[in-house]
């Protein structure tokens, strides 16, 4: 099983040549190459996922449960539904008042969502939770809080987990760790499989040269094994389809 997560970057028009408009056409083409059963994006505005239900053909937007609001840029699963059923799906705030539409505390520069749904594979019988989020750029202290939302919602729950997304800190920061230690049953998908721990970045600016650090991550239980983890550079002479690289792995289990 296929497995993507992928910051869009949001249709700013100040990007100039890298506006979502030259891009559009570009995104769509590299998550039909790559094929993943399960795709979460990030800073996606309403014209985007709209644009991109139009353009991914047997995919299908897990939208059901939102209310949407054209202000809002919000991190969206995508499903192969001719591969995949979909369950019980929801989404809440990462804020004091998870409940309420845009809320956001602890210093937050913006509402932050998580979204989720139960999903199995046809033809099998094992029902896992795929959940997509992206944290706070601004606030240490809301991304660490919004990690432990996420935790404390999910980890008491029976199914296996695949966890997704912009978490904007690096490998081994506190939100790491919030998430991969502490009797977490969570596993890093990159470091499974690359021994090296060094070197990899998910950000470029839109110029191809990695800066940052891997802050783009799946996340993962058993029994879900990984087979391959990729940073996805792909380009169409140099122009690139966000500022973010995708990210995609491929399971067993």
């Amino acid at each position: 099983m296929r497995l993507m997560t992928f910051n869009l970057r949001f249709a700013n028009p100040e990007d100039g040549p890298n506006a979502w408009e030259y891009r559009k056409e570009l995104v769509a083409e590299i998550i039909l190459n790559h094929g993943p059963h399960l795709l979460g994006t990030q800073e996606g505005t309403v014209p985007q996922l709209e644009y991109l239900a139009g353009h991914l053909p047997r995919y299908r937007p897990l939208i059901s449960h939102r209310q949407t609001d054209p202000t809002c840029q919000y991190p969206t699963i995508f499903y192969r539904e001719d591969l995949l059923q979909a369950g019980e799906s929801g989404e809440f705030w990462l804020s004091e008042t998870p409940a309420v539409h845009r809320s956001l505390s602890w210093g937050s520069a913006f509402p932050r969502l998580v979204t989720y749904g139960l999903f199995r594979e046809k033809e099998r019988e094992l029902w896992f939770y795929f959940i997509n989020t992206h944290l706070d750029h601004i606030s240490a202290q809301a991304r660490l809080e919004g990690a432990r939302m996420i935790r404390e919602f999910f980890f008491s729950r029976e199914q296996p987990m695949i966890l997704v997304g912009d978490f904007n800190e690096p490998p081994d920061s506190p939100v790491y760790r919030k998430f991969l230690e502490e009797d977490s049953p969570l596993q890093d998908t990159w470091r499974a499989v690359h021994l090296s721990r060094m070197g990899a970045t998910t950000q470029h600016n839109f110029a191809g040269l990695p800066r940052g650090s891997r802050i783009d991550w799946i996340l993962l239980t058993p029994p879900f094994r990984v087979k391959e983890a990729l940073i996805i550079t792909d380009n169409q002479k140099g122009r690139y389809p966000s500022d973010h690289f995708p990210y995609a792995v491929e399971v067993e289990y």
